[in-house]
């Protein structure tokens, strides 16, 4: 399938504010995605994920810890957007090539109305939701993406998205999802089926950072889906 270039209003990095179902309200979860050209990612970490983070190796934590990560999603994957008719809502859906989680039931997809142009709020295709997306300062310009391969195991590829002075970095795990895993299956039931491959489960990196210095060269990473990477409190 090929892919046209994503609208320039969408480029960025967009931070949720609000998420509304018929049954849950969160205004506390990180959620960031960052959106290029053509590739997103996405860091979701839920409040219960950040109280009582543990720097310690995956390995040395303990079996409440691990499963406390297993409640923080991420991805990274090609951007669609399309519009229906002049008069209607862009239809936004995200192809996640790469998934924290196991794969999902449904696709993910969000009609998309633009209150302003830092602000978005997207309505579930699918499901029936509402959320509130606010673009931070300083995420516009010069968007970019590259692949960079593991010297160790050239099959494993990490993902660089820039937007703006912010950088995403998106590292999968090595392992394949368990026999008898299937899509709606989350993280945390597979950890529960699968103790002993816990660390290799959670071996996923979806990090995210600053640039700094004059020529953007270096970044200091503020989030992670892997708490030691992440700077002391």
């Amino acid at each position: 399938m090929s892919h046209q270039p994503v609208p320039e209003r969408y480029r960025g990095v967009w931070s949720r504010t609000l998420l509304e179902t018929p049954t849950h309200h969160d205004n506390t979860s990180l959620v960031l995605w960052m959106q290029t050209e053509l590739w997103h990612a996405d860091l979701r970490i839920p409040q219960a994920a950040r109280v009582g983070r543990s720097k310690a190796p995956l390995a040395a934590l303990s079996a409440a810890q691990r499963q406390a990560l297993a409640l923080q999603s991420g991805f990274c994957g090609i951007t669609q957007v399309e519009r229906r008719s002049l008069q209607a809502d862009d239809i936004c859906t995200w192809h996640r090539h790469l998934d924290y989680q196991p794969p999902g039931v449904s696709p993910d997809a969000g009609w998309m109305v633009f209150e302003s142009d830092d602000r978005v709020i997207e309505t579930g295709v699918h499901g029936v939701y509402r959320e509130v997306w606010e673009r931070l300062p300083g995420s516009t310009g010069l968007c970019t993406f590259r692949e960079r391969a593991d010297g160790q195991d050239p099959a494993r590829v990490t993902r660089l998205l820039t937007a703006g002075r912010y950088i995403m970095k998106v590292r999968p795990r090595t392992m394949a999802w368990p026999a008898g895993t299937v899509p709606g299956d989350t993280l945390s039931e597979v950890l529960a089926r699968h103790p002993s491959q816990a660390s290799s489960l959670l071996d996923f990196e979806v990090s995210f950072g600053v640039l700094d210095g004059a020529e953007g060269l270096r970044w200091t990473l503020h989030h992670s889906t892997l708490p030691e990477l992440e700077p002391a409190a």
